[in-house]
């Protein structure tokens, strides 16, 4: 044998031997890290975790990448066969490498192109595992470790587990992981349902996803689908005539991309986000002192929101404040912008605006001084603004400073509805667009002056102590332990009226006066036991609302009067589940029970006096709603706040509206007022809900009486008139005058 033969089988043998033990030193990790065992017997990716509403539909995913898991069985043959027709043909065939693939690599090379070798397993565990530090340099040993990789893989998954592990971790456009999340995002469907064009589309995505992205791209899209079509038709997957005529469909797409601001309900699943956020630090994973983590373990949150009513609530808030702020706007200083400079308050708060915008922090960082950032930051730019039009933007020209002005001078509102007897929330409205006010006016952190909202619960606990709502109560001016002169915010023309109709007509010196009787310290405690957490100044006006107080914490302090005494908390989580349907927390009603069915039974007697004759009158009047109806308007100083809560036999539901600087408010108390700023929101609502029958919420069924009530013969608008008592000159809850006269220097927190 010749020399330069032995050499060459020499080196040939020697060169084998080195490639086995450079392989075998990278399967033992000599060479780098490798996973262990068991990550290829259980691997795993971040999964995101799914919020849903009551009826099952999903409301958003919260995620460090947007992905969820599909089992093989609920993955269309279509995806399947497009899938290994164009990543890996010979897929069932190899053992995670492919070698003709591997060996024909050069050939192409030498004809001048290109074409790679991946396997889908070996695709799989670069998706698993990724790469790091990857160069022209590294990629040959890169690719030898997912030799390795994909090798170990198809030692302990199956084919189906392999193809199913891909297509539940590879990307696809628009930022979004996984088959189940493509075919969602896409076409609106789930992965079983895919056809085999639609198949392709997605799958054709793989090689490029920006590059093929259907929604952005479509002729580049329809162009490779169309290649994947050809590819499922050599591969025998599906006929050659069935392809062509596959071809020559248009690409249609049902886009619906669940993102943080879109889709429906955002600030309820906000809320949802932060309280699981903080339950999973006591849940720790079974064997591990780890704990679960919401945007990577795959978490099943069920939730009791009602789709149609969270649609109704958030078409009531969107159709009245559309209206109300262009009354809002329309008053002088507003639409000029001028009362930010004739206002120290809102001068001072405009100063903190600027200064904590992102624009000012890029100048502050360049070197500017303060009188320079806001010279620049005065002159206008183009830019998108929030409008209450029907895509909720509008391209302007005005400066950063104007439209920290502009932005600020929006109306917000809050509204949630519930289930009395269960707690269950069925809606949760936050603010007015979660794109542009991400704050939340409904939640337990979130607290304003209540007004007269706080009078049911006063009345309540005088009712329960033997105060009869047919009798009468004092409207003069009150004194107080404490203080030198008696406490005026506004009686009217009468001394005394009945007690029922002081509560129809909101009139604060009645409220002073039943807070006498049962006293302060007896008030306070009875609030917090009806479960309101937040503090409650011991002071005369904490009978006319003046304490700050979350829309959350009044609507569960509300649910005992429906519910016949019983005390249910708000409840919108039902349960948590693990990626597998291990159930980790479940959660049932908070309940207790506050006063008898008796007691109930009277307040809601008169608080339905507040809709029939008193100051919600109009959602008789304005709004056409009929059947048994109770609540409360409320309204705060200078109309800063306006309130309505108000319950049927079957749902109970509260609004509120506002600015969140208090000093921006209605100049005009007929506008400003709850009954004609928040009641309307609680109307339209409820028409939509009546008129759904499929809701089962109706308007013919009444508030039942306890057996054996006493009663007293809440008194009704006629027999007000027939007695003279019918004078709105003390109510602070009219829909004409809200406000009573008030001795100069008194503040006034009824309504």
């Amino acid at each position: 044998m010749k020399r330069s033969v032995r050499i060459l089988w020499r080196t040939f043998i020697i060169g084998v031997v080195c490639f086995n033990v450079f392989i075998l030193l990278i399967n033992f990790g000599l060479l780098g890290y490798m996973p262990p065992k068991e990550a290829y017997e259980n691997p795993s990716s971040a999964l995101s975790s799914e919020i849903y509403a009551a009826d099952g539909t999903l409301l958003g995913r919260y995620f460090v990448q947007d992905r969820s898991n599909s089992n093989y069985s609920e993955i269309s043959p279509n995806v399947i066969n497009a899938l290994v027709a164009t990543e890996d043909e010979r897929f069932y065939d190899h053992s995670g490498i492919d070698p003709i693939a591997t060996v024909a690599i050069p050939l192409y090379m030498l004809k001048g192109g290109k074409r790679g070798s991946s396997t889908i397993t070996q695709q799989l565990a670069k998706n698993l595992f990724g790469r790091q530090h990857a160069n022209i340099f590294t990629m040959p040993f890169i690719k030898l470790k997912e030799w390795v990789m994909a090798v170990r893989l198809e030692r302990n998954l199956t084919k189906n587990e392999i193809i199913t592990l891909y297509l539940n971790t590879v990307p696809f456009p628009d930022n979004v992981y996984g088959i189940k999340n493509a075919a969602l995002t896409f076409y609106n469907k789930t992965p079983d349902k895919l056809t085999a064009d639609e198949a392709a589309v997605l799958v054709g995505t793989l090689k490029g996803n920006t590059l093929y992205n259907p929604r952005t791209h479509p002729e580049r899209a329809l162009d490779r689908r169309n290649t994947v079509l050809a590819l499922m038709a050599k591969n025998g997957k599906i006929g050659s005539a069935e392809a062509s005529e596959l071809q020559k469909k248009p690409i249609e797409l049902d886009y619906h991309k669940i993102d943080y601001h879109e889709g429906i309900a955002p600030y309820f699943r906000q809320v949802v986000e932060q309280d699981v956020k903080k339950m999973l630090k006591d849940i720790k994973k079974p064997g591990s002192d780890e704990s679960y983590d919401l945007y990577k373990d795959g978490l099943k949150i069920y939730t009791t929101l009602d789709m149609r009513m969270q649609r109704y609530a958030e078409q009531a808030v969107e159709q009245h404040m559309t209206q109300l702020q262009k009354l809002f706007i329309a008053q002088s200083g507003y639409k000029d912008g001028s009362i930010w400079a004739k206002n120290a308050t809102a001068s001072k708060t405009l100063g903190q605006q600027i200064k904590s915008c992102d624009r000012y922090d890029d100048l502050k960082e360049q070197g500017m001084a303060d009188d320079q950032i806001l010279k620049e930051l005065a002159k206008p730019i183009k830019m998108k603004v929030f409008a209450w039009n029907k895509t909720h933007l509008k391209d302007t020209v005005m400066s950063p400073i104007d439209s920290i002005k502009y932005m600020r001078m929006f109306l917000q509102a809050g509204f949630m509805a519930m289930d009395p007897y269960t707690g269950e929330v069925k809606a949760w409205v936050g603010g007015i667009n979660h794109d542009y006010y991400q704050y939340d006016h409904v939640n337990i952190n979130t607290k304003r002056q209540v007004g007269s909202t706080i009078k049911p619960l006063l009345y309540c606990l005088a009712v329960d102590n033997g105060f009869s709502p047919c009798g009468t109560v004092s409207t003069l001016p009150q004194l107080f332990d404490g203080y030198k002169t008696p406490y005026n915010a506004g009686g009217g023309s009468s001394t005394q009226t009945t007690m029922s109709r002081a509560l129809a007509f909101s009139i604060n010196n009645a409220a002073l006066y039943l807070l006498k009787q049962v006293g302060i310290n007896a008030f306070v405690d009875f609030v917090h036991k009806c479960g309101i957490q937040a503090n409650i100044d011991k002071v005369p006006a904490s009978a006319l609302g003046v304490s700050d107080i979350s829309l959350y914490e009044m609507l569960g302090a509300y649910t005992m009067f429906p519910s016949g005494g019983m005390n249910t908390q708000p409840l919108y989580i039902t349960k948590i589940e693990d990626k597998n349907g291990n159930l980790l927390k479940s959660f049932v009603p908070v309940q207790k029970e506050i006063i008898n069915p008796n007691t109930a039974f009277k307040m809601v007697k008169m608080m339905r006096g507040v809709v029939d004759f008193g100051t919600g009158r109009r959602m008789r009047s304005m709004y056409g709603l009929r059947g048994d109806i109770a609540g409360k308007t409320g309204t705060t100083n200078s109309q800063a706040d306006a309130w309505f809560i108000g319950y049927t036999p079957q749902i109970l539901a509260g609004a509120w509206v506002g600015c969140d600087d208090r000093f921006l408010s209605f100049r005009s108390e007929a506008l400003g007022q709850g009954s004609a700023a928040a009641l309307p929101i609680w109307a339209f609502f409820m028409n939509r809900v009546y008129n759904d029958k499929s809701l089962d919420i109706k308007q013919d069924i009444r508030f039942k009486e306890p057996e054996g009530f006493d009663d007293c013969n809440v008194t009704d608008p006629t027999s007000l008139e027939r007695s003279g008592l019918n004078d709105t000159g003390g109510s602070n809850d009219s829909s004409v005058n809200e406000q009573a006269p008030v001795v100069p220097g008194v503040d006034d927190y009824g309504q």
